[in-house]
């Protein structure tokens, strides 16, 4: 459960007083103005013309999607004339990034600046108070109360050595104040965590010392912010639980997730994606068996079994847990023995003989709860019989391709590889988002430095169902041509299976003389872990022997901390993958130099993309231009872009892929450039031509 009520009746909110976002943006953001008065900020006119239609959609809550290049300003353009609306207006503005980095510079950097630049002028003064919070998902939090009840029921509940992990974070819950999950290390055992925190019925105003609990305080907070800082995954998940809808919201009202609320969606460009992934089904052999021995754990004999189900409820688990185990064996072992992903096109690819046993619990759990008086144990009851019909439901979803809207896949994962998770995704992410976000006759803004394709974000609109959204675009006011040089390997063999070994030796080559040639950091971009990892056996040994730190994803720090090595070190070499092309920001001589090792196309084998592609091809459509070739000028755009961070940064943009030269598609990706001029490397010229910044 992700749910964000409780038991407030919101209701309809009073009749607002007039915004002043237009009228104070223009007063902001112009030349002269208080933000270059007051602050001392330098003048951006593109970052003036996109505060004032930022401004504009708020007060007439209309959508608009803006391009906004790096070292525009953005967040100002955004933050200022939103904190503004949202105070005159009494209402919430909700401002969703991809990553975790981002967030963290909103919370920890922009919004304090916006708080000064509101005390600089007393027409400014009533919005400095103003107050934000950080959303997250429900299971992060320690209810004190569910901790309570489980240290009492412990000899039901715990094992020995569980026991010890709950006294551990009681200990920690009389020290920590958040109560977050990641504030504790090490982290909490999953199996313990699911008793103690707050993602469940137990955890509610009826039950909690709202003084006490962490999750309810957070939710006082919330209720009293008028900027709510949240991720796109969470934002996705909430929406497709029910949005605002599920908060109190009439089905007239607007708002997406809170009554008369107002959205930002930065890092805009990754919307169609995480959509996809999070308004989908996702069920995995190690969720069911969670779920299952919550209820009754056959190791520890505990569980909420124990106490209400006596044995038949503890056998009804037992039986559950056997089938589950067969069922997800018999999907490993005939569906992803060769291969770690596979897509279904038939139904019925195996027995549903989980749906007997889940059938027979949640019948129980029922009977067990009727005989019970309103209270928490009731509620918790009905909650755990609530959720073994969702994972029935998922099954029979799942083992029926329920909706012909849905692709749906089987895949492996974990260490071990030994994880069966059952997923689905719907084909054409545009209807849903059209009803659930763009149709909640609220504001919503999409800004990112990367929304065109081909110079229009008419297809992108296209793609994420905002058909009818305003659409504007301002560039980059860094000077590229003075800061920053790219080249192009040519003598690099395009990719084939036949000249695979080959590719990887000259990429291997131009990458240790690319790296070796600049004094400060470099940042590798590869497609593909196979590759990665080959460039990486031969080069990482070079690198340790020159005392060049050496960075790579897959490595024991996330992708958070080698962006903090990188940062620190100031002359790392970083390899990373997909996740790198975008989000990580270096500024300075720690990040000299970006080499892409291929042009980044998605492999047209995961189901998603070859049912989309499937869904291009029987419109009359052709999936290249309309699918593969626009995802991968954005994902390029944003590995460019990765370089450039401020207006004093330089250095290079290395291409290894002859396909910029060779291909017709190839100029698209070379318009794709700040600096349009480039120079042509061979391992003949190149020692006289690769001349890095002095």
């Amino acid at each position: 459960m992700i749910g964000l009520r409780d038991d407030t009746d919101f209701g309809l909110p009073p009749a607002p007083p007039p915004s002043q976002a237009v009228a104070l943006s223009a007063q902001l953001f112009a030349e002269g103005g208080w933000l270059e008065d007051g602050l001392k900020l330098e003048h951006r006119p593109q970052q003036d013309q996109m505060a004032r239609a930022v401004a504009a959609a708020y007060e007439a809550d209309d959508a608009l999607l803006f391009e906004a290049g790096t070292g525009v300003g953005k967040s100002l353009a955004y933050l200022l004339p939103g904190i503004i609306h949202a105070v005159d207006q009494q209402r919430q503005l909700i401002v969703s990034t991809h990553t975790i980095s981002l967030q963290e510079q909103l919370e920890t950097k922009d919004l304090p600046l916006c708080r000064r630049v509101f005390a600089t002028q007393p027409a400014l003064a009533p919005y400095a108070t103003f107050k934000s919070a950080v959303l997250v998902g429900k299971s992060n939090y320690l209810c004190t109360t569910r901790l309570a009840h489980a240290l009492a029921d412990r000899a039901s509940l715990f094992a020995d050595a569980d026991y010890d992990e709950l006294q551990r974070i009681a200990a920690w819950a009389g020290t920590t104040e958040t109560g977050l999950r990641h504030d504790l290390r090490p982290p909490p055992r999953a199996e313990v965590w699911d008793a103690v925190n707050a993602d469940s019925s137990s955890c509610s105003r009826k039950h909690c010392d709202c003084d006490k609990c962490f999750y309810q305080r957070a939710r006082a907070r919330m209720r009293t912010a008028q900027v709510i800082i949240v991720n796109h995954a969470l934002l996705f998940a909430l929406i497709n639980a029910g949005g605002a809808q599920a908060n109190g919201a009439s089905r007239e009202a607007r708002g997406v997730l809170f009554p008369d609320d107002f959205l930002v969606l930065d890092e805009a460009h990754t919307v169609p994606e995480v959509a996809t992934n999070n308004f989908g089904l996702s069920l995995s052999s190690y969720g069911v068996d969670r779920a299952l021995k919550y209820l009754f754990n056959p190791r520890t004999k505990r569980g909420l079994m124990r106490k209400h189900g006596g044995a038949e409820g503890q056998q009804l688990v037992l039986d559950a847990l056997e089938a589950s185990q067969q069922f997800f064996d018999f999907i490993a072992m005939k569906l992803l023995t060769p291969r770690a992903i596979v897509r279904m096109r038939e139904p019925d690819a195996a027995e549903p003989m989980l749906d007997g046993p889940l059938g027979a619990l949640h019948r129980l759990l029922g009977k067990i709860s009727d005989r019970l008086e309103e209270g928490r144990e009731r509620d918790e009851l009905l909650e755990q019989r609530q959720r073994i019909k969702g994972i029935q439901a998922g099954l029979t979803e799942w083992l029926t391709l329920g909706d012909k809207g849905h692709v749906y896949w089987a895949e492996r994962s974990g260490r071990r590889q030994t994880i069966v998770t059952l997923r689905s995704a719907p084909i054409d992410v545009a209807p849903a988002l059209r009803q659930h976000l763009f149709g909640c006759g609220t504001s919503v803004i999409c800004t990112s430095a990367t929304l065109a394709m081909g110079g229009e974000i008419t297809p992108f609109a296209a793609r994420i169902g905002a058909d009818h959204a305003s659409r504007a675009a301002v560039k980059s006011p860094f000077d590229y041509a003075r800061n920053m040089r790219v080249f192009v390997a040519t003598d690099v063999p395009l990719p084939s299976p036949r000249e695979a070994r080959l590719a990887i030796e000259v990429l291997t080559d131009y990458v240790r003389f690319c790296t070796e040639a600049v004094a400060g950091g470099s940042l590798v971009l590869f497609t593909s872990y196979t590759d990665m990892r080959a460039v990486a056996t031969t080069l990482e040994p070079a690198y340790r022997k020159q005392g060049r730190p050496f960075l790579m994803q897959g490595m024991e720090l996330s992708r958070t901390e080698l962006a903090n090595r990188m940062r620190e070190t100031g002359n790392a070499v970083l390899f990373g993958t997909d996740s790198f092309w975008t989000g990580v920001d270096v500024p300075g001589e720690a990040l000299a130099q970006v080499i892409i090792t291929r042009l980044p196309f998605d492999p047209p084998t995961h189901p998603i993309t070859e049912a989309k592609c499937e869904y291009i091809r029987d419109q009359g459509g052709n999936p290249f231009n309309e699918l593969t070739l626009p995802d991968a000028l954005i994902k390029f755009r944003q590995g460019i872009g990765r370089l450039i961070r401020t207006s004093t940064d330089r250095g290079l943009i290395t291409l290894l892929d002859s396909r910029v030269l060779a291909k017709a598609y190839g100029r698209l990706f070379l318009d794709c450039l700040p600096n349009a001029e480039f120079t042509r490397l061979t391992k003949v010229n190149r020692e006289s031509t690769f001349l890095p910044f002095a």
